[in-house]
C-alpha cells in the first residue's frame, strides 16, 4: 500500500510547475554535487562563477542569504572574503552536502517557508544564483526578499539570459520543459522552468517593492554572447 501511494503522489505532479522543480533536485541532488565539485560544468568555470561573486562583492556585504544554496558552493567562496553566509535550500540532501563543506550557516527551507516568514534575519545581500526558477513559488519569495534586507541591502540574481536561451521558441513569458543536455547520464528527470523575459523579471522586482539598480550581462569568452543575467536590485524609500 504505501509503494503504491508513493506511486501515484509522484505521478499527480504536474510537469509543469513549482511541485516538479522540487522534485527533480531531490532526485539529483548527488549528481549536482559531483558536477560542481568535479568542476564539470563550462560556463560556470568560465564565466558565472566569477561573475555572481563580483556582483556580491561589488557591494561589500558582511552577510549574505544564499537562496537555494544547493551544494553550498557560492557560500564557501563568500566566507573565504570574511562575508558571513547563511544558505537555504528547500532539499534536504543538498543542505546536508553545504553543510559537511562548511563556509556557512544551512537551513532547509522551502521558498513557501520563507515567504511565510520562516527565517528569522536581516542581512546586506540575498543572492540567488541560478535557483528562481520556479513560478508561485519564486514571485512568493521575491515579495519577501524586502523584509529580509538590512537597510541599503540588495537582491542580486543571476539567471540565464533571456536571448540567449529563447532559441526558436516565441518570445513569452510561460512555462518550459527542462534538460540535462550537457551534463552526464547520472541526471534523470530534468526540472522544468518558467521562462521570463527581462520585462517580466524587471516587473517582478517592481511589485516586491524594490527597484532595479544594476544590470550586468557577463559574455562567453568563446561565442562572445551573454552567458547570463545579473540583476541587482533595492528596496524602494
Amino acid at each position: 500500500m504505501a509503494a503504491a501511494a508513493l506511486r501515484r503522489a509522484v505521478t499527480a505532479v504536474k510537469p509543469l510547475s513549482d511541485a516538479k522543480i522540487l522534485d527533480s533536485w531531490q532526485r539529483n541532488a548527488e549528481p549536482w554535487t559531483e558536477a560542481v565539485r568535479g568542476n564539470r560544468i563550462e560556463t560556470r568555470n568560465l564565466v558565472t562563477n566569477r561573475a555572481i561573486v563580483e556582483a556580491v562583492m561589488s557591494r561589500s556585504p558582511a552577510s549574505v542569504l544564499d537562496i537555494g544554496c544547493g551544494e553550498g558552493w557560492l557560500a564557501r567562496e563568500l566566507d573565504k572574503t570574511g562575508v558571513r553566509v547563511t544558505g537555504v535550500d528547500a532539499v534536504p540532501e543538498l543542505i546536508d552536502k553545504a553543510s559537511q563543506g562548511g563556509g556557512g550557516t544551512f537551513i532547509v527551507a522551502s521558498y513557501e517557508e520563507i515567504a511565510r516568514g520562516k527565517l528569522s534575519l536581516s542581512v546586506d545581500a540575498a543572492v540567488a544564483n541560478f535557483s528562481l526558477i520556479g513560478k508561485e513559488a519564486v514571485d512568493e519569495l521575491v515579495a519577501a526578499v524586502p523584509s529580509l534586507l538590512n537597510d541599503s541591502g540588495a537582491l542580486i540574481i543571476q539567471t540565464l539570459h533571456p536571448s540567449a536561451v529563447n532559441g526558436e521558441e516565441p518570445y513569452a513569458t510561460g512555462w518550459r520543459p527542462g534538460s540535462w543536455a550537457g551534463f552526464s547520464e547520472d541526471f534523470t528527470d530534468p526540472a522544468p522552468w518558467y521562462f521570463r523575459t527581462m520585462e517580466t523579471w524587471v516587473d517582478l522586482i517592481r511589485r516586491s517593492g524594490m527597484c532595479l539598480v544594476g544590470m550586468r550581462e557577463p559574455l562567453h569568452p568563446a561565442t562572445g554572447k551573454p552567458a547570463s543575467l545579473i540583476l541587482i536590485a533595492e528596496v524602494l524609500v
